[in-house]
């Protein structure tokens, strides 16, 4: 015969003759009951099929060990990387990450923290849309919960926030692509969808300037997540039409320059170094796909590793110390230049 199913912890508390509270104790840390309990547990555990739900058990403690982590849009490779770094160093720590997208929707931003505020989660990383997010719904939340922002900065909001110097990448790479060639045209939508594409037109803008050149911005419709074919679409439509007034192009993201590439070799166009290359195309972020195209694509390599780690030890020592910080803390990473064949 198989082992008795027991469907809830009152059900082993009866079959094991052991307490509720004790059992409660034991789930949440097993060195924290007697020894002999613990072996008395741990026996019945092997006898019977039982193992506790954890997000049942959270809901049961006045501080949970659910973090909640809500990303813009997982099927974008940046931060489906991003979360798997940030889920990492949740269960490091001992927590248990409850991750959620939005979808590329706001609404479904505010809907995730509406869920999330009705498991009692201990804190929340969150990914927001920037001035897409529905900043009124932070706000309410980040009183009630311990929120740290990563990625995209609500500035003002939540308890602290991380992510990449913006202006300290474009710097980089603008430098670079002036050193090692013509200047660098620049190539966004219209209507960006996250924040950081604003700060790179304004870095791209003063970097242009330092450097002793008239920038050149193409903004081209779109708007949303589809980026590599607004890339390839609109960058196309720009290199038939020579709009470029240089022979190089900065993309605001990695994706968009993707789609590019692909627009350029449909168009018969090299990208590169070589002899018969007529164009040099770069971007940024370090998108995992970056790396594999075809030339490999020059960009900024932002720190995921560095921004995760800080975000989630930032939030834990929020919930540990059971206080909020006197100040709001903004920490960011410097981007590291990526050189490859594109540009």
């Amino acid at each position: 015969m198989g082992q008795q199913k027991i469907r809830n912890m009152e059900e082993f508390a009866a079959v094991s003759g052991i307490s509720r509270p004790t059992l409660s104790k034991y789930f949440n840390d097993a060195d924290s009951v007697r020894r002999s309990t613990r072996e008395r547990i741990e026996a019945a555990l092997s006898q019977y099929d039982y193992r506790p739900n954890v997000y049942a058990v959270n809901q049961n403690r006045r501080k949970t060990r659910n973090i909640g982590v809500v990303v813009p849009n997982l099927a974008d490779p940046f931060f489906s990387e991003i979360g798997r770094e940030v889920e990492l160093a949740c269960l490091a720590a001992g927590y248990s990450p409850i991750l959620l997208s939005s979808h590329g929707k706001p609404a479904q931003e505010r809907a995730n923290l509406d869920s999330l505020r009705a498991l009692k989660p201990a804190g929340v990383l969150l990914a927001p849309f920037g001035k897409a997010s529905d900043r009124g719904a932070i706000e309410r939340f980040c009183k009630d919960v311990p929120v740290v922002t990563f990625d995209a900065n609500v500035e003002g909001v939540c308890e602290a926030f991380v992510g990449t110097d913006n202006f300290q990448s474009v710097e980089l790479i603008v430098e670079y692509l002036c050193r090692s060639g013509e200047p660098p045209c620049f190539f966004e939508m219209k209507t960006p969808s996250n924040p950081n594409a604003n700060k790179r037109r304004q870095a791209y803008l003063e970097a242009m300037e330092r450097h002793g050149f008239a920038p050149k911005i193409h903004q081209v419709p779109g708007e949303g997540w589809n980026f590599e074919e607004i890339g390839a679409t609109e960058g196309g439509r720009l290199i038939s039409a020579g709009a470029f007034e240089t022979d190089t192009v900065l993309c605001s993201n990695d994706r968009l320059a993707i789609g590019m590439l692909s627009a350029a070799y449909e168009l018969g166009v090299r990208v590169g170094h070589g002899k018969d290359c007529v164009m040099r195309i770069a971007g940024q972020d370090d998108h995992p796909f970056s790396r594999y195209t075809c030339p490999p694509l020059t960009t900024i390599a932002q720190d995921y590793g560095a921004i995760a780690n800080r975000a989630a030890s930032t939030l834990f020592r929020i919930i540990e110390s059971e206080t909020r910080l006197a100040e709001r803390e903004e920490t960011v990473f410097d981007g590291k230049l990526v050189m490859r064949a594109s540009a």
